[in-house]
């Protein structure tokens, strides 16, 4: 049952009036849409969405964000109609004769221009958010006197959790009490945000007027305010810490409740019951009232189906704060405007059979799970349905006594835990080959916090220690008080870079604003049906856990699509379990429609979590087939020279080994503290064990890059400073060469002995930070001065490696064997690599050819090449292969016959050209005592010469391309 429509009007009607201009808008052609819009309107709209700027750079707007976008924009902007009736009317007038929606677009609370966004959680809501601000904003400064925008934003979230993450993306992240801007969303991602006519003036606006909700009606800003808050300061509450359920879940409410709620004072001869008094209270005081003083004001509200009305039988009334915002919006009429952000935007109404869902009647654009899964943009669901699962009985619930309080577990909620915790080690064993910084977790949501202990006390049954679980409820915190429960809050939020915890236990605390990445099972021991509950439950594992390799993207591509088709999935790339109770499986039937919801079953256990994808590591001696690529920072007549020290030359630290493994002793638990971010690593229990490598070279790798960046950034306390000091770039590109020092350091002459970090409990000393710092003085001092102070008359230049990238991942059917690689198998595409396969082999039975390497994409992007295309915008382009014979190294660009002729790709070898033109400027000894030569070849050429019989270095040779030959001969080719 929904409001009087099974779609949503609003939402199909705007996107049929402006479907046809996005094509246009994405090409730079004209249109009509960007023609009805303000000159800063169509500059946002083509930086955000035009190709040319989309090319430009990494994060984009997905076609959700974007409909989102474009919908709010002309809903408000092109046809500006002043209340949602005006709306209904434009777009979709026959829409309002169906149930009571005309009823409905009539009620106060929608007399002024109000829209709701539909999208999925883990689609980016805050993204869509922040551009629609700078829209607002920006309009409103060019012109003043356009009722349409505004500067005056406020900001409401429905609990805590989320507010805490609406201040760390308007104002950034807390560094040492204070928060850095340069870590907020907008600043971030400012060449998707912002174009760079507009940045100097966006920040000053956001770093003079984002205000918390405590200085709400006390702070006066000049140009506008971004004030943020939680609903709780519109209804006059005091801040809980968990969110109050009975209105926004349609829980029946007594009458005695209802009135003290919805009377804002009670009757009384000391205030005379003074109009005046009421409304004060009504508004609870100065925070409200400054609201209702604003000429203007545009309210986002984030996870918006805790606001709206609930319908009981033939009554509707608002949610308490809901009535807040009606009274200060009725001094502004059409200049207050309302936009909503939820992924569930209904209420339910009914029960048991009768229970239905009665959707926001202002829904403009609607981007449901299902189209978010179909793109790729969240993890694909799927349901473990074990047999020992489906043979349950319906005891979901906690097993209780006669005064129904919780005394244990029931057999069911058992054997679901254990199916999620096989689900988990299966992950963590496999996905530890193709990702070892991956760390799939565990949620179990339990119906209360009665049962949360019991939760635990199962986990500690079944081996688990208190390290590899965290409990997330006001049960626990009430347990450990503000001052402990503040670092259980911030190691809930940075779990996805953290082994541990492996599982999460909560109530409803972690429904909104818990956004990690790696949630990959859930089990949820709940008894409510509720299906709005259910959602949001699914909603804190879909966020994404592997993006950017191009191999795994495919692989989740195609369990997309076997998952449509009711096959089994043939990986776990970003797929999310629910180890569900069969009660439940009719809601992700109505939630998906059936598609993209996985069953697996007892015969999918063979199933590999990792697919066909294989993590390729550097070979046995891959440094005879390495490749130093000298990078020109500064053409001069100075070049500070490569780092060189001796380990065994350094200094002996002032603390005997003997006494530190005294103090250490046994089994206790551990941190190590990062002087650089401040973020807490290696937190775990050791009861006896020993160090594993991976241990110990990720500690290795951590103080390598604390070194290299700049070894005193620990003592700065702003990024300006940082910088001030960071001169030192080539201490970035030789991080390989500082680590094996480290390791000789350590064990070598760190302690005055030979010490071996795996011997025993030995290495738990380097975690002692005065130890760790003592250890990063003595090399970091050094080096920097090093650096400082030896110039010679040559020029600057950097080196970076192939072999920086010490792993790359191939799928096993679409992969090459190479000998002459620093690794053993190189990726081709799955389909059309037919010119790749081809090269590789053919250059690897080549013995003139020293070494070759395919390079990637992504991880191998300092070799990225900027250029200029056609149309005059920048981009970058990444050469295919290098190839090195005793005098050459060749920069080779395959290119198939017909694209050879194309303007950009003729753009890219001039910026190829005058690359390695500059490198071959170099000394001949700071280049290898090698020429290098860029070479585009057509399929052609290749399988002409090889069929032939050449060999591919004398193609390569006549191919190349300088500024001295501009073309090769063509006789050749």
């Amino acid at each position: 049952m929904t409001l009087g429509f099974e779609v949503f009007p609003l939402a199909e009607n705007l996107y049929k009036k402006f479907a046809d201009d996005i094509p246009a808008i994405e090409a730079g052609a004209p249109n009509r849409f960007l023609q009805q819009v303000t000159p800063i309107t169509a500059s946002l709209l083509k930086h955000w969405f035009q190709t040319d700027y989309v090319d430009t750079r990494g994060p984009n707007f997905h076609v959700g964000q974007r409909d989102a976008i474009l919908s709010i924009v002309y809903a408000h902007e092109v046809l500006a109609t002043a209340s949602l009736q005006e709306l209904y009317a434009a777009v979709a007038p026959h829409a309002m004769l169906d149930g009571d929606v005309l009823n409905e677009v009539t009620l106060g609370r929608n007399r002024y221009p109000k829209y709701a966004a539909k999208m999925a959680t883990g689609t980016g809501k805050t993204w869509v958010l922040n551009a629609l601000l700078l829209w607002q904003y920006l309009n409103r400064s060019a012109d003043p006197n356009d009722e349409r925008f505004t500067s005056n934003f406020l900001i409401v979230a429905p609990g805590l959790i989320v507010y805490d993450r609406l201040l760390d993306s308007f104002l950034g992240k807390l560094r040492d009490e204070t928060r850095d801007f340069e870590t907020s969303d907008i600043y971030a991602q400012r060449t998707l945000f912002v174009p760079e006519t507009y940045r100097s003036q966006v920040f000053g606006f956001l770093q003079s007027s984002v205000i918390t909700k405590h200085d709400i009606g006390r702070k006066v800003t000049g140009s506008g305010m971004v004030a943020i808050t939680n609903w709780h300061l519109l209804a006059g509450k005091e801040d809980p810490d968990f969110i109050d359920d009975d209105e926004r879940s349609g829980t029946k409410i007594g009458a005695k409740e209802l009135a003290r709620r919805a009377l804002p004072l009670s009757p009384g001869i000391t205030t005379g019951n003074a109009l005046d008094a009421l409304d004060r209270r009504y508004l609870r005081g100065r925070p409200l009232e400054s609201l209702k003083d604003l000429p203007d004001l545009l309210v986002f509200n984030d996870e918006a189906h805790h606001v709206h009305a609930i319908k009981k039988g033939e009554q509707t009334s608002e949610v308490e704060w809901q009535r807040s915002l009606i009274e200060i919006a009725s001094t502004k009429g059409r200049r207050f405007t309302q936009i909503d952000f939820s992924a569930t935007p209904y209420n339910e109404t009914g029960s048991g059979r009768k229970r239905g869902k009665r959707y926001f009647p202002h829904i403009v654009v609607d981007f449901d799970m299902r189209s978010a899964m179909k793109h790729g943009l969240v993890k694909a669901l799927a349901l473990d349905k074990r047999k020992e699962v489906a043979a349950l009985p319906l005891d979901f619930a906690s097993e209780r006594d006669e005064q129904l309080r919780v005394v244990g577990l029931s057999n069911g909620q058992r054997v679901m835990l254990r199916a999620g915790l096989k689900k988990l080690e299966i992950l963590e064993e496999q996905f530890s080959k193709a990702g070892p910084d991956k760390h799939p977790k565990l949620l179990v949501v339990c119906e209360d916090t009665n049962v949360t202990p019991y939760v635990e006390g199962f986990l500690r049954e079944q081996g688990y220690s208190d390290e590899d679980f965290l409990r997330v409820d006001s049960g626990k915190k009430a347990e450990l008080g503000q001052q402990e429960w503040e670092p259980v809050r911030e190691l809930l939020f940075d779990i996805d870079r953290h082994r541990q915890p492996k599982v999460v236990i909560c109530v409803l605390m972690l429904r909104e604003g818990f956004d990690v990445d790696n949630i990959c099972v859930i089990v949820p021991l709940r008894s409510s049906q509720a299906s709005i509950l259910l959602e949001q439950t699914i909603g804190r594992g879909l966020r994404l856990m592997w993006r950017g390799d191009e191999a795994i993207e495919e692989l989740k591509a195609e369990t997309r699509s076997r998952i449509t088709r009711r096959q089994e999935p043939r990986n776990y790339f970003d797929v999310l379990f629910v180890i569900e109770h069969p009660a439940f499986e009719a809601f992700y039937d109505e939630l998906l429609g059936g598609e993209l919801v996985g069953r697996v079953g007892d015969d999918g256990d063979g199933t590999r979590a990792t697919g066909d994808l294989e993590t390729v590591g550097l070979r046995e001696g891959f440094e005879a087939y390495d490749f130093e690529i000298p990078f020109v920072l500064r053409e001069a007549d100075e070049e500070l020279t490569a780092p060189l020290i001796d380990p065994l030359a350094l200094p002996v630290s002032k603390y005997p080994l003997h006494d530190l493994l005294q103090i250490i002793g046994n089994g206790d638990r551990f941190s190590s503290i990062d002087a650089q971010t401040k973020t807490q690593f290696g937190d775990y229990r050791v009861d006896g064990g020993v160090m594993t490598a991976t241990g110990y070279n990720d500690f290795l790798s951590r103080i390598t890059t604390r070194i290299a960046e700049a070894h005193a950034r620990a003592f700065v306390a702003t990024s300006k400073q940082y910088n001030t000091i960071s001169h030192f770039p080539m201490l970035l590109a030789y991080k390989p060469m500082i680590l094996g020092w480290l390791d000789t350091y350590i064990r070598r002459r760190l302690f005055g002995c030979e010490f071996d970090p795996a011997l025993g409990e030995n290495w738990r000393v380097l975690l002692i930070d005065d130890v760790a710092q003592d250890m990063a003085g003595a090399v970091g001092s050094l080096l920097v001065e090093m650096q400082a102070n030896t110039p010679i008359v040559v020029a600057e230049v950097m080196y970076r490696r192939v072999s920086e990238v010490s792993e790359i991942t191939v799928r096993s059917t679409a992969g090459v064997d190479a000998l002459k690689c620093v690794y053993p198998r190189l990726p081709i595409p799955s389909r059309g690599g037919g010119l790749e396969r081809l090269f590789i082999e053919w250059a690897d039975s080549d013995t003139h050819i020293e070494a070759f390497v395919k390079l990637h994409e992504y991880q191998h992007d300092f070799l990225r090449r900027p250029y200029l295309k056609a149309d005059g915008m920048p981009a970058q382009y990444s050469p295919d292969f290098l190839v090195r014979t005793r005098h050459e190294i060749f920069v080779v660009e395959t290119k198939a016959q017909s694209a050879l002729s194309d303007e950009n790709v003729a753009r890219k070898k001039r910026s190829a050209l005058a690359w390695v033109d500059q490198l071959n400027d170099l000394a001949p000894e700071q280049r290898g005592d090698r020429e290098w030569n860029y070479v585009l070849l057509g399929e052609t050429a290749v399988r002409s010469w090889h069929d032939k019989g050449a060999r591919v270095s004398e193609l390569l040779y006549n191919a190349r391309l300088t500024a001295a030959l501009p073309s090769a001969p063509t006789t050749l080719i």
